[in-house]
């Protein structure tokens, strides 16, 4: 087993000095998965079925393969080819590593007795400085009921569940206010709560609420399909009787979190469909992004921006926080993880985010502030 092991490094290890160092490269990782997929698909034949094998061999973080492997199968059951977890027609080892000037994902391939090298590869990106760089989280609050969001001032917090809105002041409460939207809530309930002074504004489905914390706690809920107002600015309605939101021309999203990469501004939504997409500043693709959830939300710490995104299709959940670079993402932290999925995540402005979690032990809400913490 050892021999083995140790001629395949051997292999690969001449595939990689042999390869041109300004070979042909996809802009980012999901562009050269999808690249493999292509020649794979186009190898396997039309309605075959495949099978694969991944390993990671570069400096590239776990979660790098994850996306890798996430993007790859996406684009090959477009294709037409069926995936299989053994005994495709066409059998795949897949190496994710790498040279000088390029990541590569190295496919050896094998359907009957015909054998195949499967090469693509993506450009290594300027290194963003990571030292010091970190997520911190706090507990806002914790109770039975749905928590949707939290809001916080200098000596107050707003807690915003399905039943009530509530006023804290150094923990304790101080008053609350019923809150129902107009048509009820769906099975997923959503709603975004913002603070400006002593406003307070609430956005329910298919309602939207003004009110004011002084004098005493209020507020004032009307019909409303208004668009709701969302991250930097952006305004996007919420579809009825849904979870997702519209903002044209783009495609239906759960949530997006707005980015800045050497002073262009770039839109990243998580989309129904389970892509995510890097939109520019006139909705057009920039870019995509495999193997994250459906919940982002942007920051700035120092003078950049992040976003903070979850994984996809567990039932705990993780944070990271990614920086843009050349329009795809750059892994910034380490995963900050969390005792069941995220529920809602929300823009808290400057360097932290809201992030609402379902506790799978105790089947109760935790609001979190989430802060990235920047080094010097």
């Amino acid at each position: 087993m050892i021999a083995a092991v140790k001629g395949c490094h051997a292999v690969l290890s001449a595939l990689l000095f042999l390869l041109p160092t300004d070979a042909q490269a996809a802009d980012d990782l999901g562009g050269a998965a999808r690249e493999l997929a292509r020649k794979a698909a186009a190898f396997a034949g039309r309605a075959e079925s495949v099978s694969t094998a991944w390993r990671n061999l570069s400096s590239l973080p776990a979660a790098e393969l994850t996306e890798a492997r996430a993007a790859f199968e996406s684009a090959i059951r477009e294709a037409g080819v069926r995936l299989m977890e053994t005994g495709g027609a066409l059998e795949l080892r897949v190496t994710l590593s790498e040279n000088q000037s390029q990541y590569l994902l190295v496919a050896e391939a094998r359907k009957g007795d015909d054998r195949q090298t499967i090469i693509a590869a993506w450009k290594r990106t300027t290194a963003v400085p990571t030292a010091g760089i970190s997520l911190e989280r706090r507990l806002l609050w914790e109770q039975s009921e749905p928590i949707l969001d939290v809001a916080l001032t200098a000596d107050a917090m707003l807690v915003l569940s399905t039943v009530k809105l509530t006023l804290y002041v150094r923990g304790e409460e101080r008053a609350s206010v019923p809150v129902t939207p107009a048509r009820g809530w769906p099975r997923d309930p959503r709603a975004r709560l913002s603070v400006n002074g002593t406003s307070v504004r609430a956005f329910l489905p298919g309602t939207q609420c003004t009110g004011s914390m002084d004098p005493t706690l209020t507020l004032e809920c009307r019909p409303s399909e208004e668009p709701w107002t969302t991250e930097a600015g952006g305004r996007a309605v919420l579809q009825p009787g849904r979870n997702y939101f519209i903002r044209k021309p783009a495609a239906p999203f759960y949530t997006a979190a707005a980015v800045e990469e050497q002073g262009r501004a770039y839109w990243v939504f998580a989309m129904v469909d389970g892509r995510t997409q890097i939109l520019d500043a006139n909705f057009e693709v920039a870019g995509a992004v495999a193997g994250w959830g459906s919940d982002l939300a942007g920051a700035r710490c120092g003078t950049g921006t992040q976003i903070l995104a979850t994984k996809p299709g567990t039932e705990t959940d993780s944070l990271r926080a990614y920086a843009l670079v050349n329009r795809a993402p750059v892994t910034l932290t380490s995963p900050l993880d969390f005792a069941g999925p995220i529920t809602a995540l929300w823009s808290a402005g400057g360097p932290a985010v809201i992030a609402v979690v379902r506790d799978l032990d105790t089947n109760r809400y935790a609001a979190y502030l989430v802060t990235v913490v920047c080094g010097g």
